[in-house]
């Protein structure tokens, strides 16, 4: 039976990040990827030129559509722009996916810095959703903001932070840091059991990260969806993403912050 795996995301237009990417990492992964779009972005390498919301109740009529027809395995949640749209993907998941493992990502500001969130939002996303994931995966920037507290600034503070979200109300938090700093990348991943779990890679140094937040949290969809236990499903997502980080160099997109190679195991 093929596997089938559904963004919930917005659509970026230069094809890195968000909905493109989320496909992109559910084919190199061998999972059918369906797509609901939360909003269109005018977006290149070199940031964000516009936002347009896709109307909440169209968000809903997506999802209703997505699963009155296909066995979703597992969601992935990105860019949900408003407090509105984060409510009609709360009632619509507690309504189809209450028994799918849910991947929350608070995208909140992309690689070029622009924000991709409105403030009041965040809030809503903290209370409506992040109690509903099987796990959230914020970037150090993200979980401060979720908390209203400073940047973490090393691994125990993230660690910390990570606990704090479980308080909030979050099932399991993957604390990505990717924006830290030190030879290795190290995400952590804690459970409401306690169990901590460290995901350690060498940190590579390039531009080209457009999108990274985005096929991480879409590559761990991709493993729930297959069956894969939680760490399991994280430690193959870091695994893929990071490979894809290393040979985004030679794809050479744009001007600023290049995309990921999704398809590096298949363009030899």
């Amino acid at each position: 039976m093929t596997v089938i795996a559904l963004t919930i995301a917005g659509s970026d237009s230069s094809g890195g990040a968000g909905i493109q990417a989320d496909l992109k990492s559910f084919a190199a992964l061998r999972v059918f990827g369906a797509s609901v779009i939360t909003a269109l972005t005018a977006q290149n390498t070199t940031g964000v030129q516009g936002v347009h919301p896709v109307p909440p109740d169209f968000i809903a009529a997506q999802i209703d559509s997505v699963f009155s027809d296909l066995k979703v395995g597992a969601v992935k949640i990105g860019m949900l722009p408003s407090p509105e749209a984060i409510r009609a993907v709360a009632e619509s998941l507690r309504k189809h996916a209450q028994n799918i493992p849910v991947v929350l990502d608070p995208v909140m500001v992309a690689a070029s810095g622009d924000r991709l969130i409105s403030e009041d939002a965040v809030e809503t996303l903290r209370a409506e959703l992040m109690p509903f994931a099987t796990v959230v995966t914020p970037n150090l920037p993200e979980a401060a903001t979720l908390l209203g507290e400073a940047e973490a600034g090393h691994e125990n503070e993230a660690v910390g932070q990570a606990r704090r979200l479980l308080e909030r109300g979050a099932r399991a938090v993957l604390i990505k840091g990717g924006h830290g700093e030190g030879r290795e990348s190290v995400d952590h991943l804690l459970g409401r059991d306690g169990t901590l779990r460290r995901f350690a890679a060498p940190r590579i140094e390039t531009r080209n990260n457009h999108g990274t937040g985005c096929t991480l949290s879409a590559a761990v969809a991709a493993g729930l969806a297959k069956g894969q236990g939680l760490a399991e499903a994280v430690g193959n997502a870091k695994t893929y993403v990071t490979e894809a980080i290393r040979t985004a160099d030679g794809m050479k997109v744009g001007h600023g912050h290049g995309p990921l190679h999704h398809f590096h195991a298949l363009w030899k």
